[in-house]
C-alpha cells in the first residue's frame, strides 16, 4: 500500500508535464515580455535598455489611443448584444420539440468555426460592395453601402461576426435554465406574476453567475480580437478597426519594434485586469448565488 507521500509524488509526476510547460511557455514567457517592454529590441539586434521610454512614446502614440477607442467601441457593444442573442436563443431551444437537438447543434457550429481564416474570409466576402448582401438589398431596389470600405459601417461587420458566433454562451445558458427549479415559476405563477415579470425576479436572479461568467470571459475575449480584423478590414479604412492586439501585431511582426509591442502587450494586460476586476467587484450587488 502506498503511503500518502508516494501518492502525492505519483500525482505530481503524472502532472508535471504541464507544470514545466506552464512554468516555461507562459510564465517564463510573461516574465521574458516584461523586460522586453523596458528595451529597445528589433529581432536582428541584442536588447537595449531603454527603460520606459516605451510606455512614454505610447502615451504620446495617437495610434495606440485610436486602438483604444475602436476596441473598448467593439468590445461595449458585442459583449452584451452576444448576452443577449445568447440567452433569448436558449430560452427558445429550451422547448422539448421534435428536432429540437439538430436546432441546437446547428446553431451552436458557428461558434466551433471561433475566429478561423475560412470565417473571415466568407464574411468578407458576404460584406463584399458586390457581396450576397448588396444582391440582396439590390433585388428591393436598395443601393448597398461600401460595409466594409466605409469607415462608419466597416466596425459593425466586425460586431454582427462576433454576435453570430454566441454558441459557447448559448450552450451555458441553456445548462444553467434546465437547473432552475419548476417550482419557482409555479409560485411565481400564482401569484400572478405574468411571463416577463417571471423573466425579471426569477430567470435572471437564477441565471446571475453564469451571465456573470459569460460576461466576464466574453469581455476578455473580445478585447483578445485579431483574425477577423487581419483577414476582414486591416485595420482600416481609416483606422477605424484598428484595434488593440492588431496594433501590437503590426509592430511586433510589421515594424519589427518588439520592445514596443511588448509594452503595448503588458499595457493590455494592465486593462484587461482592470477591467475584469470592476466586473468581478461590483458582481456582489447583481450575482445572486442562492438556490
Amino acid at each position: 500500500m502506498q503511503t500518502p507521500l508516494q501518492r502525492n509524488l505519483t500525482a505530481y509526476a503524472f502532472i508535471s508535464p504541464w507544470l514545466i510547460g506552464m512554468l516555461f511557455l507562459t510564465v517564463g514567457s510573461m516574465l521574458f515580455t516584461f523586460y522586453l517592454a523596458f528595451t529597445d529590441y528589433d529581432l536582428l539586434s541584442a536588447p537595449t535598455w531603454i527603460g520606459a521610454d516605451n510606455f512614454t512614446n505610447i502615451w504620446n502614440d495617437r495610434n495606440f489611443w485610436a486602438s483604444i477607442r475602436s476596441t473598448l467601441y467593439y468590445v461595449a457593444l458585442s459583449v452584451p448584444l452576444r448576452l443577449i442573442a445568447s440567452l433569448l436563443v436558449a430560452m427558445l431551444l429550451l422547448k422539448d420539440i421534435k428536432g429540437i437537438g439538430l436546432y441546437r447543434a446547428v446553431i451552436y457550429l458557428p461558434s466551433l468555426l471561433g475566429g478561423s481564416v475560412g470565417v473571415a474570409i466568407g464574411w468578407k466576402k458576404l460584406f463584399d460592395a458586390n457581396g450576397p448582401i448588396n444582391s440582396f438589398l439590390g433585388v428591393f431596389g436598395i443601393a448597398g453601402p461600401m460595409w466594409i470600405g466605409n469607415p462608419s459601417t466597416a466596425i459593425y461587420v466586425l460586431i454582427i461576426l462576433a454576435v453570430w458566433q454566441f454558441g459557447s454562451e448559448m450552450v451555458i445558458f441553456l445548462a444553467g435554465l434546465k437547473q432552475v427549479p419548476t417550482i419557482l415559476y409555479e409560485a411565481a405563477t400564482i401569484d400572478g406574476a405574468s411571463k416577463l415579470k417571471q423573466f425579471f425576479h426569477v430567470t435572471l436572479p437564477m441565471l446571475s453567475p453564469i451571465i456573470f461568467f459569460n460576461l466576464l470571459m466574453g469581455t476578455i475575449s473580445a478585447f483578445m480580437v485579431f483574425t477577423q480584423v487581419y483577414i476582414i478590414t486591416g485595420g482600416g479604412p481609416m483606422k477605424s478597426t484598428l484595434f488593440y492586439v492588431y496594433y501590437l501585431y503590426q509592430n511586433a511582426f510589421t515594424y519589427f519594434d518588439m520592445g514596443y509591442a511588448a509594452a503595448l502587450a503588458v499595457i493590455l494586460l494592465v486593462i484587461i485586469a482592470i477591467i475584469s476586476s470592476f466586473i468581478y467587484l461590483t458582481s456582489k450587488f447583481w450575482v445572486n448565488y442562492d438556490v
